[in-house]
């Protein structure tokens, strides 16, 4: 059975697609999304450090090509929050 890998766009790990989370810029409207949709994307570790350093350098726009609003940043740092440890 084929494995999907995908690369954080943060830290650069490689790991299962299903590790991460998936930011994606809709095709056509162009929208950023969490974890569905057709279009564009980029992965994510879902943990602070690489969530900080993505923001910081601008990462995800980078790679979606498109700006990515707070709201989107806010959303990622509540789901670090809440998940079970």
């Amino acid at each position: 059975m084929k494995k999907n890998y995908r690369r954080c766009v943060s830290c650069r790990h490689v790991a299962s697609k299903e590790y991460f989370w998936r930011i994606v810029r809709t095709y056509p409207d162009r929208k950023i999304q969490l974890d569905r949709g057709m279009g564009r994307s980029a992965y994510l570790c879902p943990q602070i450090d690489c969530l900080v350093k993505a923001k910081q350098k601008k990462r995800l726009q980078k790679t979606l090509k498109t700006a990515v609003s707070e709201q989107i940043y806010q959303v990622l740092e509540n789901r670090l929050i809440t998940q079970p440890k």
